[in-house]
C-alpha cells in the first residue's frame, strides 16, 4: 500500500477485516463478508467487555445508534442516506460500511451538475460498438450497476448535488433492483444480486439546490449525522486523523495537548458566535466542522515539518488557522480580527499558556492577508 496515496478502507485495514471474518460465526444477511455485530466492531472499535484476543481500532467517532441504525437498513436491502453539515464524516462512515460488508468501498459516483445518468447505469465502449455492435461486452457498467451484478455496496456521494433527473433514475433501480438495456435485443437486463444496496450522503447545507423527490425519499431510510459538539469526541477524531497523517508522510513531530485545546476552543468559540450572528455577513464562510479542524492541524504540521524546527508553535497553528479560514476577504478577515481582538487576547492575558503566542500569530496572519 505504500505506493498508494490514499487506500481505500479495505486495503488499509485488510488485515484487521481478514481476522474479523476469521472468527466471525454470526449471521450473515445476503452475501455480506461480515455479520452486523462484527460490522459495528470494526467501525466503532473493541471494548474488554467484546473478550477479543486483539484490539480492533475505532475509525468513526459517533453515537452507535447512527452505526447501528444504518447496518439494519443494509441488511434490509433498502437504500441508506447519510446526511447532515459538511465535515461530519458521513462520506467515511459509507467508505467504512461497504468496506466491511462487501470489501469494496469503492464502486462510488460522485454527484455533481454534471453527473449524467450514464454515470450510475451504463454507457458504450464506442470503438467496440463500431467494429462489433452493442453488446454486452461492449457495455461498460457503472459503479452502482457493478455493485448490482455483485450484491455489494454502492456509492453515491453528494446525492443533492445532481440534477433531478439523474436521481429519478435511482427510484426504479431501488425499487425495482434492476436496470433495463433497450439498446440490446436479447439479455438486455441487469438484475441486482443479493446484497446490492445504495448508501447515499448529502450535505444539509444543500437543501434546495436539487431537493430530492418525496418518490426517491421514500426508498431511502434517513440517518441524520450532527456536528460533533462534545470536546472529548471531537478531539479524539482529530488525534485520529492526525496520527494517520503523520504515519503516511512518515514524520516524527508531536502535537502537544495544550494546542489541540487551543484549536479546539477557537472553533467552539467561532461555532457560538456564528450562532449568534445576526446576518451571513457576521459568520465565517466556512462550515467550522471537524474536518475542517484537521485541516487546520494538517497544514500546521507540515509547515512545520518542511519549513520549521520540526516542532508544532501556537504561532504556526494561528497562521494555518487564519490561512484557512478566510475564503472571502475582506468579510472573514474581519471575523478573524474581531475574534482575536474580543476573545483571544482577553484570554492570552487571563489564561497565558499558549494563547499569547496564538495571539500573535493570528495577528501576523491577518497583517500579511490584509
Amino acid at each position: 500500500m505504500s505506493d498508494l496515496l490514499r487506500a481505500p478502507a479495505e486495503l488499509k485495514y485488510a488485515e484487521e477485516l481478514d481476522w474479523l471474518e476469521s472468527i466471525d460465526d454470526g449471521p450473515k444477511p445476503f452475501a455480506w463478508r461480515l455479520s452486523p455485530k462484527m460490522v459495528r466492531l470494526f467501525i466503532l472499535g473493541s471494548e474488554r467487555a467484546d473478550g477479543l484476543d486483539r484490539e480492533v481500532t475505532q475509525k468513526w467517532y459517533g453515537d452507535r445508534s447512527f452505526v447501528e441504525r444504518s447496518i439494519v437498513t443494509l441488511a434490509s436491502d433498502r437504500g441508506l442516506l447519510l446526511i447532515g453539515d459538511p465535515g461530519t464524516g458521513k462520506s467515511w462512515l459509507a467508505e467504512l460500511l461497504a468496506a466491511a460488508i462487501s470489501r469494496n468501498s469503492t464502486l462510488v459516483v460522485q454527484g455533481t451538475a454534471g453527473t449524467t445518468e450514464d454515470h450510475i447505469k451504463y454507457s458504450w465502449n464506442v470503438s467496440m460498438v463500431i467494429a462489433k455492435g452493442q453488446s454486452r461486452e461492449s457495455m461498460i457498467p457503472s459503479p452502482i450497476m457493478t455493485a448490482m451484478e455483485t450484491g455489494a455496496i454502492g456509492r453515491f456521494e453528494e446525492l443533492t448535488r445532481s440534477t433531478s433527473d439523474v436521481q429519478d433514475a435511482l427510484i426504479s433501480i431501488l425499487s425495482e433492483k434492476y436496470v433495463s438495456v433497450p439498446e440490446l435485443d436479447s439479455d438486455n437486463i441487469v438484475f441486482a444480486k443479493p446484497g446490492f444496496s445504495i448508501i447515499a450522503t448529502a450535505n444539509s447545507s444543500d437543501r434546495g439546490v436539487n431537493d430530492l423527490s418525496s418518490a426517491l425519499k421514500r426508498r431511502f431510510n434517513f440517518v441524520r449525522i450532527p456536528v460533533v459538539t462534545n470536546k472529548k469526541s471531537e478531539a479524539q477524531i482529530v488525534r485520529f486523523r492526525t496520527e494517520e497523517l503523520l504515519r503516511r508522510h512518515q514524520i516524527e513531530l508531536e502535537v502537544p495537548p495544550t494546542l489541540l485545546d487551543v484549536l479546539l476552543q477557537s472553533f467552539a468559540d467561532l461555532r457560538a458566535s456564528a450562532a449568534s450572528a445576526g446576518s451571513d455577513d457576521e459568520k465565517l464562510e466556512s462550515a467550522l466542522s471537524t474536518a475542517e479542524q484537521i485541516g487546520v492541524l494538517e497544514d500546521a504540521i507540515l509547515h512545520s515539518n518542511f519549513f520549521g524546527d520540526r516542532q508544532l508553535s501556537a504561532h504556526t497553528l494561528a497562521s494555518s488557522f487564519v490561512g484557512s479560514l478566510t475564503r472571502r476577504e475582506p468579510e472573514d478577515l474581519a471575523i478573524l480580527n474581531k475574534y482575536l481582538h474580543g476573545v483571544v487576547e482577553p484570554r492570552s492575558k487571563d489564561e497565558g499558556g499558549a494563547w499569547p503566542e496564538f495571539l500573535a500569530g493570528g495577528r501576523d496572519a491577518i497583517a500579511t492577508l490584509s
